[in-house]
């Protein structure tokens, strides 16, 4: 990751503006490491213009460039984008088609500024449901943009936490059959090393767009720490302005990963928000 001190903010907001005043009042040195948002919003976005949902969802792609962008300059480990579900199959077969031509022009026209800020891209669920012209555009990008020592952008397609998991066990157990895994010595660590995720951190902020306040199933192992940012913000009007606002409010928090505190007696650390957290300070 490059050092904060390397961080060129007036490559990331005009002086005075509103974006700038947030990064400034960023501690450059505690940013989140992995970032993972779920893009919500796009047909609602079309809907209040009375345009088609397609339309949300072209729309959309100019904030993935924003995102995608910002974070690499800003000098984050990861970020995860849930671009398309499992349960998105259900979809009109017109609309799956165009979100799957959307991603493919995408990486046609975003690969040269991928590579210019040292993005790696890689794509993590069940890749093999994808047709094959869009996994050949995925996997074009992803071996052009291996080398790359920046930003891991992770886009998550046909992408399920519960099938991740199953997934998960049934390799375990493969590995436990041939003997190379011995059933009694599986911890968490090692079992992580199974997910689709393995070797990345586990996101440290999770962002909504939208205000929905539910987490799809969508990273379920890996978000079980992770704090939780959600606007109202529709994905298509989302920008990085609002990614610094979400890193801006993490680094507002007291993260004790349910231990105790420095506010409560204890050393300062993690801690848990939402639900989680109500419960635990209870």
């Amino acid at each position: 990751m490059r050092p904060f001190s390397m961080v060129d903010l007036h490559s990331l907001a005009d002086e005075g503006t509103e974006e700038m005043q947030i990064l400034q009042s960023l501690d450059l040195s505690r940013l989140p490491r992995h970032v993972a948002i779920i893009m919500d919003g796009n047909g609602r976005w079309a809907g209040r213009r009375h345009l088609p949902r397609v339309a949300g969802h072209r729309a959309g792609i100019a904030s993935v460039r924003d995102v995608v962008e910002a974070s690499a300059r800003l000098g984050l480990e990861a970020i995860t984008l849930y671009a398309f579900s499992k349960e998105n199959w259900k979809r009109p077969r017109a609309e799956v088609e165009t979100l799957m031509q959307l991603l493919r022009e995408y990486l046609r026209r975003e690969l040269e500024t991928l590579q210019k800020n040292r993005i790696r891209f890689r794509v993590i669920g069940a890749i093999e449901e994808l047709v094959a012209p869009v996994r050949e555009e995925l996997e074009r990008g992803m071996t052009a943009t291996a080398g790359n020592d920046g930003l891991l952008f992770n886009i998550a397609l046909s992408y399920g936490g519960r099938a991740e998991i199953v997934e998960a066990c049934r390799r375990v157990l493969t590995e436990a059959a041939a003997g190379r895994i011995d059933p009694a010595s599986l911890d968490e660590a090692t079992f992580a090393r199974f997910l689709y995720t393995a070797g990345v951190p586990d996101p440290d902020l999770l962002i909504r767009t939208s205000g929905e306040l539910r987490v799809s199933n969508f990273l379920l192992w890996q978000i079980a720490y992770a704090e939780i940012w959600v606007t109202e913000t529709l994905w298509p009007d989302f920008r990085r302005r609002e990614l610094f606002r979400a890193i801006a409010d993490f680094q507002k928090r007291n993260r004790r990963y349910g231990g105790i505190g420095s506010d409560e007696g204890g050393r300062s650390g993690p801690s848990k928000s939402g639900l989680t957290g109500a419960l635990a300070r209870s």
